[in-house]
């Protein structure tokens, strides 16, 4: 796949990216979002979940409950694994049923479970860039 970099200078024009980059999804796709606390994230999963119905405000970080199902057009998973830590695939086995299922899954802090993420998945990593403005955002994705 074909690298693709975006700049956002709002959380609103990150959605609005996303809500593009939508367009392309399809069932089963995983997109692997990272980048660090506060970089957007949560931004873009809105504006992916924006695409297929689902209202900004239904969408928040599923910190704590790992998972987080919304039902638009599609079906979008949100998973954060922050929390999780040296995974293996027998740790993760109930992740199948959303990975190979009929909806999208974002996750942020991919990296975290890149040991157990089905081959190919999108990566999409947000920087800051302090020097550019506190709403500066380069959105990688690949």
């Amino acid at each position: 796949m074909l690298m693709k970099i975006y700049e956002s200078r709002s959380a609103a024009e990150t959605m609005e990216l996303a809500k593009e980059f939508a367009k392309n999804l399809k069932p089963g796709d995983i997109i692997a979002l990272s980048g660090e606390l506060g970089a957007g994230k949560t931004a873009f999963t809105k504006g992916v979940a924006g695409f297929f119905g689902i209202p900004a405000d239904e969408v928040s970080s599923p910190t704590f409950t790992m998972v987080n199902e919304y039902s638009g057009d599609l079906t979008v998973y949100h998973f954060d694994a922050y929390r999780l830590e040296n995974v293996i695939a027998d740790s993760c086995d109930w992740m199948d049923d959303y990975f190979f299922g009929e909806g999208i899954c974002l996750i942020e802090w991919a990296v975290n479970i890149e040991a157990v993420l089905p081959d190919g998945y999108i990566d999409v990593r947000i920087e800051k860039d302090p020097e550019k403005g506190d709403d500066y955002r380069k959105i990688t994705i690949e």
